[in-house]
């Protein structure tokens, strides 16, 4: 069995998703470009009442929002682990369905490593920035 389009757009997808949670600034600074955005931002909200807890505070939106999206990634790569395991038992000796089992356990695997190190460089970067 072959792995479908869908699957693997899905996954980079995921994959992407993770990356770019990694990489998105969480500091509340702004540069000297982006004051004519920060003006039209204090214009439309006169008040300045800004969420205190999206990154910040006992229950930081942000880092909830990126963990539960790693634990279904990472659910998803187990779910894929048992099955490239299934196919591999039931491939009944024929290479190509024994190749198409242990790639499928190789990405899954793979899928599975990169959730962990997301979840952990989230976590170690907005622990870092909020402190």
């Amino acid at each position: 069995m072959k792995i479908s389009k869908k699957a693997l757009a899905s996954f980079a997808g995921s994959t992407a998703l993770a990356l770019v949670a990694v990489f998105v600034p969480t500091s509340g600074t702004v540069f000297a470009a982006d004051n004519a955005a920060q003006d039209g931002i204090n214009a439309a909200n006169p008040g300045g009442n800004v969420p205190q807890n999206l990154f910040t505070g006992s229950n930081p939106l942000f880092t909830t929002i990126v963990n539960v999206l790693l634990f279904v990634i990472g659910a998803i790569s187990v779910i894929m682990l048992i099955i490239g395991g299934i196919r591999y038992t039931v491939s009944a000796g024929d290479s190509g369905n024994v190749t198409a089992a242990k790639n499928t356990i190789m990405y899954a695997i793979i899928g599975l490593v990169i959730a962990f190190l997301a979840f952990a460089i989230v976590n170690w970067v907005l622990g870092a920035l909020t402190k």
